[in-house]
């Protein structure tokens, strides 16, 4: 619990760092990432709200940032959300007589890792930036996502939009620069887990050569006689369309099980597990292991098998002897495969590490079976793209001579072979989750923390 505490402080002590380092005055437009100073205002205000109409019934629903699955109280019809590159929203606005103007801005939000010097550094950021080339916007919307609900932007409103220009690959450039130079020593790897990427429409309206917030009803910029700042950049809508997906098992059409913030949904019927891809539900390899007792709570973890080049990597073998595990090699690894472990749920980025690393060095063959467990199951909300994307990093945080794998990490590439879904046994003693085979224990409170990621 104090080192739970020590990097929330930690945390704050970076927020007002950055925004005292950042903001020019205290117009929230021009502070670039959320201040927070408490734990649970933390957890409430990293996030934002969203009002959607059911599809099924056009009830009013409200929404978390963090929520993929929709059920509507009124009709009980659950949906998947569904966009093909990132979720859109527009801040709402009360000017109704005028010709409105969406002003785009992409917002990141997840953990970046550092692999830097000797050490691996880890931060949260929050943050957001204008999308468009358009001078005299606000550089950032400050606290207004969190502070407003939103609703989904659809092809179907009437309104213009400025197209963004901004690409996520310019995005994450400069989330690098909010996350570099605390650190010593040469940067080896970056890497951004967890992350959650969307683009929020601000509302504008041009009334007497001058653009007004559309919120506020208040002047940003004054025009010139003959200057337009909008120009060609102006759409007629968003290019994109929020799709609803009904939640029916592609294998039997029996009804899928989720949570709210789940990102691979589960049939009881059949005993299969999905995750959307371009639209629809694709399978995903599943494996549980039996548990214990009556408080048992299946947590979900990525297993990748994979090999690694830059590093040779083919077997278990290879990694321990590149990692230099203080581990007699046994005979029977040098055929085994290498498969690298990760969290199928957002957690603190220091635990994260913690259980990545255990479980990929230790290489547990558990018995296992198909059958999901009726209770006790807890929700998938970190995708499979995120543990590929994590092994990197798992190897760094692996190796015991940190100076000799770090310099090789920019050239180390992968090649997965195999993926699966593997639910472990955890003995809920009240305070901790505790690994029934391994006796691994993660403190509840840090799971409840990483639902709000």
């Amino acid at each position: 619990m104090l080192d739970h505490g020590l990097e929330i402080v930690a945390f704050i002590q970076y927020q007002v760092t950055s925004i005292q380092h950042q903001c020019a005055d205290s117009d929230p437009f021009h502070g670039r990432h959320t201040l927070l100073s408490s734990k649970n205002f933390i957890l409430r205000t990293m996030a934002f709200t969203v009002e959607q109409e059911c599809p099924q019934c056009g009830a009013p629903i409200e929404l978390e940032e963090t929520d993929h699955l929709l059920r509507c109280p009124y009709c009980n019809v659950k949906s998947f959300l569904f966009f093909r590159d990132y979720f859109r929203f527009v801040l709402p606005h009360k000017a109704r007589d005028k010709d409105i103007v969406y002003a785009p801005y992409l917002r990141f939000k997840g953990n970046v890792y550092l692999c830097q010097g000797q050490t691996i550094g880890r931060r949260i950021v929050d943050i957001t930036h204008l999308g468009a080339p358009v001078n005299g916007l606000p550089v950032s919307l400050g606290l207004r996502p969190q502070a407003m609900k939103m609703k989904f932007a659809t092809p179907h409103m009437a309104d213009s939009f400025l197209k963004c220009s901004l690409r996520l690959s310019d995005m994450l450039v400069k989330v690098g620069k909010h996350t570099s130079g605390s650190g010593s020593g040469r940067l080896f790897h970056r890497t951004y887990i967890g992350e959650a990427l969307s683009l929020i429409y601000l509302p504008l309206f041009v009334h007497e050569r001058k653009v007004f917030d559309a919120i506020t009803k208040r002047p940003i910029v004054k025009l010139s006689q003959d200057q337009d700042i909008f120009g060609s950049a102006i759409k007629n809508n968003p290019p994109t369309e929020l799709t609803f997906m009904a939640t029916l098992c592609p294998r039997c059409g029996w009804n899928l099980d989720g949570e709210r913030d789940s990102v691979v949904l589960t049939c009881a019927n059949c005993d299969s597990a999905w995750e959307a891809s371009e639209g629809r539900f694709v399978r995903v390899g599943l494996a549980v292991v039996p548990g214990r007792g009556q408080n048992t709570v299946h947590l979900p973890f990525w297993k990748i098998k994979a090999c690694a080049r830059g590093v040779e990597i083919n077997s278990f073998a290879d990694f321990i002897r590149v990692t230099k595990q203080p581990r007699v090699v046994q005979r029977d690894w040098e055929n085994q495969d290498m498969c690298f472990w990760s969290p199928a749920f957002k957690i603190r980025p220091k635990i994260f590490l913690r259980l990545s690393g255990q479980l990929t060095i230790s290489q547990k063959e558990f018995e296992t079976k198909e059958a999901i467990p009726k209770h006790g199951v807890y929700p998938v909300t970190m995708p499979r793209s995120e543990a590929v994307q994590s092994m990197k990093l798992t190897l760094a945080t692996s190796a015991i001579t940190k100076r000799k794998i770090f310099p090789l990490l920019p050239r180390v590439s992968f090649t997965v072979k195999d993926s699966t879904l593997v639910y472990l046994p955890f003995a809920d003693t009240g305070h901790e989750m505790v690994q029934q085979h391994m006796r691994i224990s993660i403190n509840k409170k840090a799971l409840e923390f990483g639902r709000y990621l």
